[in-house]
């Protein structure tokens, strides 16, 4: 039995990859980070599948509580197969470069970058030892060529950082079996994050033009397949998940 790692999996598009790894056979360690609400409605919810997941609290922007997660999870389950970094700090105020505080800065940076660093660090060895590893990491729209962003400059800066760090890896760890990818979802919302793919079918959306919003599962589906053990071949890839959405644009010539 693979086991996963899922960051921020008790809530919105972490809930739906926490849910699909355990529909699949994997056993998951779900951390989260301050929500503990969130963690027992999950953990109700999950009753059929006891014995095969547990919790693990921590705030990505501590150096020690990142070192706190890989310890509990090797402890409780002596290995991670599969690292999904689906946490990544997002301040929804748009606004420049100019406007950001220092504080907010170092967040988007150690959340969505350094904390991945750390997490690595932890776990990258583990896979090694077993021969095999799955690392899949977040981006946006366009992250791999590095765009501007309007109003979202520190949490572009940081996600164009971990593109070329997910490649990386997947360059320096593919002898050991392991694997490095990057998933770009495009714009997921509200209760949509957390929903099926029949639920958006049934809400037929004009604004993408494959017809529906994306959802939880959409993302979820794209977790499983570069999780999966014939998927070696598939590394150092960012797979767009936008249904032809263009979120990166839609505010460069409007006051909206």
């Amino acid at each position: 039995m693979r086991h996963a790692l899922v960051t921020a999996g008790t809530k919105g598009l972490g809930r739906k990859v926490t849910e699909k790894l355990l529909q699949s056979g994997c056993s998951v360690t779900i951390h989260y980070r301050s929500d503990g609400e969130a963690a027992a409605s999950l953990d109700r919810d999950l009753s059929a599948y006891e014995g095969r997941y547990d919790f693990v609290q921590g705030d990505l922007l501590r150096e020690e509580d990142l070192k706190n997660m890989t310890l509990h999870t090797l402890e409780h389950w002596g290995k991670i197969d599969i690292l999904v970094l689906n946490a990544g700090p997002y301040i929804f105020e748009r606004k420049k470069l100019m406007d950001y505080t220092e504080d907010e800065w170092h967040a988007m940076i150690s959340g969505n970058l350094t904390s991945a660093f750390h997490l690595l660090k932890g776990i990258v060895p583990v896979m090694r030892e077993h021969g095999f590893g799955r690392i899949i990491t977040y981006g946006f729209q366009g992250a791999e060529h590095a765009p501007g962003w309007l109003y979202r400059s520190a949490f572009a800066a940081a996600k164009a950082g971990l593109v070329s760090l997910t490649k990386s890896i997947s360059i320096e760890e593919a002898e050991y079996g392991i694997t490095a990818n990057m998933i770009c979802p495009g714009e997921i919302t509200g209760s949509m994050k957390e929903s099926s793919i029949a639920d958006a079918r049934a809400l037929p959306d004009s604004k993408t033009p494959v017809g529906r919003s994306g959802t939880g599962e959409d993302i979820a589906r794209t977790v499983l397949f570069l999780a999966d053990n014939n998927s070696d071949m598939i590394t150092g890839t960012v797979i767009e998940v936008t249904g032809g959405v263009d979120v990166l644009h839609k505010h460069r010539y409007s006051n909206e």
